[in-house]
């Protein structure tokens, strides 16, 4: 299962590494890391004006799993879950990962970032999938919403951090 979901996000990646880092983006992109990392990195951190909780209408669309067998539906949701790009993700920090993808400021750096970036959105996917399906018989819904929030003040904390990070990087390149 992990690589149902690790493999297509790595490749969606790879794609997008190549895409962006064929551009001249690199010092617009770390601009923009600062900012957003700055803004939603606060706003996470602090838990203020938090927009709204996944619900059903980010997930896959039924249509195409249903009916389908076991192995086609994991990989149906693999390729479209593993890599992030067509379902919404309730955490800030999703959106940084392309920003970080454009600021490698070359095509081989910009391609092993995205392909790591894949692999590990994919599988973290993966691993929280079976977590949940594991937990879902005893787990209560008000935990699962603590835990939830626990990570988005998490990655409210690590958005600082790499618009931190991101300040540097730009004082040193420009």
């Amino acid at each position: 299962m992990v690589i149902a979901y690790a493999l297509p996000a790595a490749a969606a990646w790879i794609v997008l590494g190549l895409l962006l880092n064929a551009l001249p983006l690199s010092r617009a992109a770390l601009v923009l890391i600062v900012a957003y990392g700055a803004c939603y990195g606060l706003v996470e951190a602090t838990g203020r004006a938090r927009p709204a909780p996944p619900g059903s209408r980010w997930q896959v669309p039924q249509t195409m799993v249903a009916g389908v067998p076991s192995r086609r539906r994991i990989l149906v949701w693999g390729s479209v879950l593993g890599p992030g790009f067509a379902t919404r993700n309730p955490y800030a920090g999703f959106a940084l990962l392309p920003l970080a993808v454009a600021g490698a400021g070359q095509i081989p750096a910009g391609i092993a970032l995205a392909a790591a970036v894949g692999v590990a959105h994919g599988t973290g996917r993966a691993l929280a999938l079976l977590r949940d399906a594991r937990d879902a018989a005893t787990a209560d819904h008000l935990r699962m919403v603590l835990k939830s929030l626990y990570w988005r003040t998490f990655d409210g904390f690590a958005l600082l951090v790499v618009s931190g990070t991101a300040v540097i990087v730009c004082l040193r390149r420009f």
